[in-house]
């Protein structure tokens, strides 16, 4: 596995080549409400992303479709374009005004997307590009190739997947090399248990999105809240402890727009799941 552990931080190498801590941050939610439009302060949103960088993370996630183009932006002129902080984004789904999230996997339209993502992020490459999702309506290995065009061209570094099968991933990988797969995936919601396992077997990082979507509820949220009561932290942080417990090449990148929820957030890198602890979660029945 890439992983290793340095300073005591575990890390993985994306693409086998950018080490990054394996607790990230998701930008998603630096955006206005219902990620449509501006935050309603834009300062406030650049300081949790550079709080976010100061206390060491140096692997953040974003997408054309987060505002649309808003999250982008705000990463740009918060950071720059740091040496030291891999910038993931991600094209393939169109917004409108109701918030619904359409998938668009036309070549010519993703090509397009990568020269806007470039521009809002202030760079010449893209560390991580990912196809945000399959289209039913294009060929998914014409989308692929799409992304292996503009990583030939120089425009990203890596080319990563997001809401894929086993399959899909097979098929894109005898296309161009996969650094990453993203999907839903936590405590509560492990439908993609296979993608995860495909995952280690090549040695390509999983990103969990939505590593706490819902995981208050039902059985998950029963166990977490037994176990956090056990090790003084919260729900939230062993809902994170567990996923970097669990692979070796989980990538978690919770969000928020608050400092405060943040450094809560960042704290679960430092949480050790006892033998107990960890055979409460596993016991969990996933809905």
């Amino acid at each position: 596995m890439a992983s290793n552990t340095t300073g005591g931080r575990e890390t993985f190498d994306v693409g086998g080549e950018l080490t990054v801590n394996r607790l990230g941050f998701g930008a998603m939610r630096v955006t206005g409400e219902d990620i449509v439009g501006r935050p309603d302060d834009e300062a406030a949103a650049k300081d949790v992303l550079r709080r976010a960088v100061d206390r060491g993370v140096d692997f953040v996630d974003t997408a054309d479709s987060y505002g649309p183009g808003v999250s982008e932006r705000l990463i740009g002129e918060a950071l720059g374009d740091p040496d030291d902080v891999v910038v993931a984004s991600k094209a393939g789904l169109l917004r409108n005004r109701e918030g619904d999230w359409l998938p668009h996997g036309d070549p010519d339209f993703l090509k397009n997307q990568v020269l806007c993502s470039l521009d809002r992020l202030g760079t010449d490459t893209i560390d991580l590009y990912q196809y945000h999702r399959p289209d039913p309506d294009t060929d998914f290995e014409e989308s692929v190739h799409a992304f292996a065009e503009m990583k030939d061209a120089g425009q990203v570094a890596h080319v990563g997947l997001s809401n894929v099968t086993v399959e899909q991933l097979e098929t894109a990988t005898e296309i161009v090399d996969i650094a990453t797969v993203q999907n839903r995936y936590n405590v509560g919601h492990r439908d993609d248990e296979d993608v995860l396992r495909a995952c280690e077997r090549r040695d390509v990082g999983f990103i969990p999105w939505g590593p706490m979507y819902a995981v208050d509820e039902g059985d998950a949220g029963d166990a977490l809240d037994e176990v956090a009561e056990r090790r003084d932290a919260t729900p939230h942080q062993v809902a994170l402890a567990w996923l970097l417990d669990h692979s070796d090449v989980t990538l978690p990148i919770p969000g928020t727009s608050s400092v405060e929820h943040l450094d809560s957030n960042l704290a679960a890198a430092d949480l050790t799941l006892t033998d107990e602890d960890l055979a409460t979660l596993n016991a969990v029945d996933p809905q």
